[in-house]
């Protein structure tokens, strides 16, 4: 006979749907409009914390445990432990014992419960692997001026401008055009959490924003505030965003499946390479933690603004404004 919570072969699979056990479907109500009007969480990441928490319900009615404040460490635990022997990966892990440790984090400021079971709990450790990038080499090639329509010339200066200043592809797809200061080179974007932070944009971007924004006239009107549109007028949605720099991959011979994050762990791997500065990279980057970041390489400390003028192989020498 198996004991509740032992991850044995006659314990449920808390991966299968379902499942009416704790938190309460009113206690995720309120953890969700906390996680949206305070935390202000995209809706992916919303589906990510349903889907985890959708798991610790199934696994909770499978061992009768009916009260969120009947949970111990040792039941998160066997839980944990469940999802890694079926074969869940570390990252996927991670993520699921993160959103179980906020909600009793929230359980806890609403008094549901008095403890957090899952403080000092760790989920296991994947190897932490380099992303892929493209070298200088590429990035010339992809980036090389030809000719083309106007979907060509948009194309590739989505492209400049995810690789020019290490943008998401959800900052690059939400960007309006009063986020672009082309007279500074400068661009505002909103990246996770709702954080707000700005971006130099080297000059071969600008020059490509420039013929962009000029051709964008002729397929939207002045009301469409979306920096970049398809070619009926309308935002161009991140589906989109993906399928034309893939086409445009192929079409200029980079063996890559090129996609936004390559070209941001390209902007981030060849700004350490040239320079070293790992906490420049991580404001242009927008990561909360240095240890994020911490993925493309283990070196000092230099100054962000030099950093990226000096460094950055398409961002130009910016030049000091002479005096009048």
């Amino acid at each position: 006979m198996t004991e509740a919570g032992d991850p044995g072969a006659d314990a449920p699979d808390p991966t299968a749907p379902g499942g009416t056990g704790v938190p309460t479907p009113e206690l995720l109500a309120a953890f969700e409009r906390y996680l949206v009007s305070e935390r202000r969480y995209s809706p992916h990441t919303l589906t990510a914390y349903r889907r985890d928490l959708e798991i610790l319900r199934t696994w909770c009615a499978g061992q009768q445990l009916t009260e969120l404040a009947a949970l111990r460490h040792h039941h998160i635990r066997h839980c944990l432990a469940q999802l890694h022997a079926r074969g869940r990966a570390s990252a996927s892990l991670r993520r699921w014992l993160a959103s179980v440790r906020a909600l009793f984090r929230f359980a806890l400021r609403e008094g549901a419960v008095t403890d957090n079971p899952c403080a000092g709990l760790r989920a296991p450790r994947g190897a932490r692997k380099l992303p892929g990038n493209l070298d200088v080499d590429q990035i010339h090639q992809l980036l090389a001026p030809a000719g083309g329509d106007l979907l060509a010339l948009r194309d590739r200066t989505m492209a400049e401008l995810f690789y020019s200043s290490g943008l998401r592809l959800a900052e690059l797809a939400a960007a309006n055009l009063t986020d672009l200061d082309l007279a500074t080179g400068i661009i505002t974007v909103t990246g996770k959490g709702a954080k707000t932070r700005q971006l130099p944009v080297g000059s071969k971007a600008r020059a490509a924003l420039q013929d962009w924004l000029r051709a964008r006239a002729l397929c939207c009107g002045s009301a469409q505030p979306a920096l970049f549109v398809s070619h009926r007028g309308g935002r161009l949605g991140h589906r989109a965003i993906q399928q034309r720099l893939a086409l445009l991959g192929r079409a200029r011979g980079i063996a890559s499946h090129l996609h936004p994050h390559l070209l941001r762990h390209s902007f981030a791997s060849h700004l350490l390479e040239s320079s070293g500065d790992l906490r420049a990279v991580q404001e242009l980057l927008g990561h909360a933690n240095l240890s994020t970041t911490q993925i493309y390489t283990h070196l000092d400390f230099q100054h962000l603004a030099r950093v990226y003028d000096a460094a950055h192989p398409r961002a130009g020498r910016r030049r000091e404004p002479e005096d009048s």
